[in-house]
């Protein structure tokens, strides 16, 4: 009952009461988010999962956020006023961590420190705002350990949503290299564009698997973000038939965002 997974990033700079302005820089990710927000409504999802870089992260264990609601906001970034209050998809979240289990993979609802929404999670959560109230919501963080263990927890998320029969969206939200540019927030290391160029291209070929090839070190030196995020998707789809559509690449600010679809083929 997967119908359908993205890849977005996740600068908050995006959010207008944020960037004032600094979001006419990225007009392809903003076309881009647009586009994949109005395919979600087409979708009609009953819940949206989105993995996310900065909620909770453990060295050896991937949390998911428990409980029945959440809210957060953008105060942090200077723009309380944009905020959000959610339900959780309980069921679906504990089918996903009794998988999880039933297969060895360390994940579950223990551990929470902050249980407000981050951003990494707020932000595709901002351009698909009008579906808050008619639909639900999983949040599972990133942990340290292997990609390998990051794709079979995909293939949970998969396996319980088919169990239970519920039509659902995945969202990996995840920027790309932090070290594109000498005058970029972080500097530059000449391994941030090489991490973007091959990145984009596994997109491109639909080579998912191929994620699971990135040398740790290397993607260390290039500052990536969110390719557990991605590997997590790549795993959900496995097994599956869909069509992939590559949608935009930017990083004028120092910072790779990438924007793809995946939709599975429903017949």
């Amino acid at each position: 009952m997967l119908v359908g997974a993205f890849i977005v990033p996740h600068p908050p700079l995006i959010i207008p009461a944020v960037g004032r302005g600094q979001e006419d820089g990225i007009p392809k990710t903003v076309e881009s988010y647009e586009q994949i927000a109005a395919k979600i409504r087409e979708l009609k999802p009953e819940t949206v999962v989105i993995t996310t870089p900065h909620s909770i992260m453990y060295r050896d264990y991937i949390h998911i956020s428990p409980g029945s609601e959440a809210s957060g906001s953008f105060a942090q970034f200077g723009a309380p006023q944009v905020n959000f209050h959610i339900a959780y998809d309980q069921e679906l979240a504990e089918q996903i961590a009794d998988f999880s289990e039933e297969d060895r993979i360390s994940a579950g609802f223990l551990g929470e420190q902050d249980p407000e929404l981050d951003h990494a999670f707020m932000i595709p959560l901002y351009f698909i705002r009008d579906l808050i109230g008619s639909t639900k919501f999983v949040r599972i963080g990133l942990s340290g350990m292997s990609a390998e263990t990051h794709y079979r927890f995909g293939e949970e998320i998969t396996k319980a949503s088919d169990q239970l029969g519920r039509r659902i969206v995945l969202i990996a939200s995840g920027d790309l290299s932090h070290v594109l540019k000498k005058d970029g927030p972080y500097g530059y290391r000449p391994e941030g564009p090489e991490f973007d160029s091959e990145l984009v291209s596994i997109i491109k070929r639909d080579k998912l698997p191929e994620l699971l090839d990135f040398d740790e070190g290397f993607c260390d030196r290039a500052a990536e973000c969110g390719l557990r995020s991605f590997i997590i998707m790549a795993g959900a789809l496995n097994g599956l038939k869909y069509k992939t559509r590559f949608l935009s690449y930017e990083g004028p600010y120092g910072v790779g965002y990438a924007c793809a679809e995946f939709i599975p083929d429903q017949s």
